[in-house]
């Protein structure tokens, strides 16, 4: 296969795909997850692709630390496979009180799925609150805390 060079927004587009499969950890791994998507790009490139997307380095459960893009278009709706994968890697709690309830994750990483929750289109999510390792999420009076935390856990499978 014959590695083609695409336009910079094609290219930050295959970048932002490959970040959210595969848990990036380096940006040579990036180049060759690219190169295998038949797109040439170099080390150099790829790192202005990632600060240009604002990509930052997380934690995941083990240690390591991988590529995540904290925030995408607002007006793109994650798919709820997305929502079930980012939670599932980085939801470890979930507790609830009144139409609140309260996600914990690694330090550093409740971007991450605020971002998540805040796209995946959910009726009973009005919004979220990141900090380092906490997601507040406010959810609409009639839905209910203890509803929504039971959706939640079972998307993070707890």
């Amino acid at each position: 296969m014959t590695a083609t060079r695409l336009g910079k927004p094609q290219r930050q587009h295959r970048i932002a795909r490959l970040l959210e499969q595969h848990a990036v950890s380096s940006q040579a791994q990036l180049v060759e997850l690219l190169a295998a998507d038949g797109v040439a790009a170099t080390q150099a490139t790829v790192s202005r692709d990632l600060e240009d997307l604002g990509a930052v380095k997380v934690r995941v459960p083990g240690g390591d630390t991988v590529y995540a893009i904290p925030e995408v278009a607002h007006d793109r709706v994650a798919p709820e496979d997305h929502l079930r994968r980012v939670m599932g890697e980085w939801v470890v709690e979930v507790a609830h009180s009144g139409n609140l309830v309260v996600l914990r994750t690694p330090p550093g990483s409740a971007h991450v799925v605020g971002s998540a929750l805040d796209r995946s289109g959910l009726d009973d999510v009005i919004g979220t609150v990141a900090g380092d390792d906490t997601i507040l999420v406010v959810v609409r009076e009639g839905a209910g805390g203890a509803r929504v935390a039971g959706r939640l856990r079972d998307l993070a499978g707890l």
